[in-house]
């Protein structure tokens, strides 16, 4: 049997994944999207920060593999919620030594306290495609209310795996000397901001 060249089967496969992707299987309108349990995506999942450093720059890191779910309704947001856990371990910057420190005791204690959660308490619609989503973050083993702001991205069909997801952007703000996080404030600044790249697959 002929062999087909690298180079052939390489470009073979560029040109399916970027067919897929020209088909554009989002919709855009929630209220189209489908009801149901959605289980988290965490390979694009992404549980971003910045804090302010020294006054002089914003420095951002992420946390990754999140777990949890989404039960979804888009005829009944009072009826929505969310319960997702975030392992502190995950946490990365573009500075391997500030890994290490912030998975420690003086910062985030990955050993006594090895995830963070959130539970919705209310989700209230905002506007078409955004809600506020209130409910209590655990963290370092401290639970504070915090209140996030949700913007629908898209949902449908993944043409890669056909699975049904839907996708959502998040945004936020916390104090991390409110969860007990006290090291270097104010040099560092104490509000943190949150940027949440959430995906979830549709499980039931």
């Amino acid at each position: 049997m002929r062999k087909i060249p690298t180079t052939i089967a390489v470009a073979a496969g560029l040109s399916v994944v970027a067919a897929a992707h020209a088909q554009s299987p989002a919709v855009k309108d929630p209220a189209a999207v489908e009801a149901g349990v959605y289980a988290v995506e965490p390979d694009h999942t992404q549980v971003g920060f910045s804090v302010l450093h020294l006054g002089f720059s914003r420095y951002d890191g992420v946390f990754s593999n999140v777990s949890g779910q989404l039960t979804l309704d888009p005829k009944s947001p009072d009826a929505i919620s969310l319960d997702v856990t975030v392992p502190v371990n995950s946490v990365r910057t573009t500075s391997a030594k500030l890994d290490g420190e912030l998975k420690g005791d003086q910062w985030l204690n990955a050993g006594k306290f090895p995830t963070m959660r959130f539970r919705s308490t209310k989700v209230t619609q905002s506007g078409p495609s955004t809600a506020t989503v209130a409910g209590e973050l655990t963290l370092h083993g401290v639970t504070r209310p915090v209140v996030l702001k949700a913007r629908f991205v898209g949902a449908g069909v993944n043409p890669l795996d056909r699975s049904y997801t839907a996708g959502f952007f998040v945004t936020g703000v916390i104090k991390r000397s409110d969860f007990g996080v006290n090291a270097y404030v104010p040099m560092v600044s104490d509000q943190v901001g949150l940027t949440i790249n959430a995906a979830f697959h549709k499980a039931r």
